[in-house]
């Protein structure tokens, strides 16, 4: 009995000693996964960080754009462009609102010009004596035409002549028709000046409009240049909203100058035409007048 129960203790102590043998490596297997659990979340809590600090590029490139974010229109380049770009365009657009202005009035001028000078000779080529053509030419209906101021001014002298108690036909006619002729070159010198009102602003604007936008352009370019260097950035964001307003001044002076030199060579057209007209009526008027002194009217 006292061997088996030796055996039994021997047998029990074997067993602890095996159990405590084989604990650690058991728990060393739990623990195992352990690690490799935070190395696996240990990128996710580092890098949250960094996404968070990170700006998004659209906003980065706004920031270096100095603020231009979303579409730029041409009211918003306007409205960011410097005071001497601003006061460039708005120099620009008031020199085109006035070109088409001049469009419009001249057009109607020279609309009712050619009206009343087709009714005036009509009635003027119906006159029998030279008295009926001062009457024709000096009525309130064609005040201010140029042919018939010229008519007027024509008979007037013939008249005037008559009066002093000079002769003006016979002998006298080429000194009679030479008077007429005087006085009616002295009302046609002013006919150019007459019909040529706001040609020389046209001209002008047609003339400068490009070059005044060219500055604007140059000054806002130099400024985005400027900008460029305080800014330390390359960028193209940073620096394509300042030429874009640059290039608009430039943009507007093209605006203003290409109206502006079409409508000058058009009118020009309507002038040298009406002055052919008037040289014509000139023709006409002193051989009607020649012929009436020679019929003794």
């Amino acid at each position: 009995m006292l061997d088996i129960k030796k055996s039994n203790i021997l047998l029990a102590m074997a067993g602890a000693a095996v159990l405590m043998a084989s604990s650690p490596v058991l728990a060393q297997d739990a623990a195992a996964p352990a690690p490799a659990t935070a190395e696996a979340t240990a990128p996710a809590t580092t890098t949250a960080p960094a996404a968070a600090e990170t700006p998004a590029p659209a906003e980065a490139a706004a920031e270096e754009a100095g603020g231009h974010s979303g579409d730029i229109t041409p009211i918003s380049m306007f409205m960011e462009a410097t005071i001497v770009v601003q006061v460039v365009m708005i120099g620009l657009l008031l020199a085109s609102i006035f070109s088409w202005t001049l469009l419009i009035i001249k057009l109607i001028e020279f609309s009712k010009l050619n009206r009343k000078t087709d009714q005036f000779l009509e009635e003027f080529r119906s006159a029998r004596t030279i008295a009926d053509m001062r009457r024709i030419s000096s009525s309130e209906e064609f005040d201010g035409n140029p042919l018939a101021d010229m008519a007027a001014a024509a008979t007037e002298e013939v008249e005037l002549s008559r009066q002093a108690g000079l002769q003006v036909n016979g002998d006298h006619r080429d000194s009679a028709i030479g008077r007429a002729q005087n006085a009616v070159s002295a009302v046609q010198s002013g006919l150019a000046g007459r019909l040529s009102g706001g040609q020389q602003f046209l001209a002008s604007t047609g003339s400068t409009g490009p070059f005044v936008g060219l500055f604007g352009t140059v000054y806002g370019i130099m400024n985005s240049f400027i900008g460029i260097v305080q800014s330390n950035t390359t960028n193209l964001a940073a620096v394509a909203p300042g030429i874009a307003e640059a290039l608009l001044a430039t943009g507007i002076g093209l605006f203003a100058a290409i109206p502006a030199v079409v409508f000058y060579n058009y009118f020009n057209t309507r002038i040298a035409a009406y002055s052919t007209r008037s040289d014509g009526f000139n023709a006409e008027l002193m051989n009607a007048i020649s012929r009436q002194l020679d019929k003794g009217a």
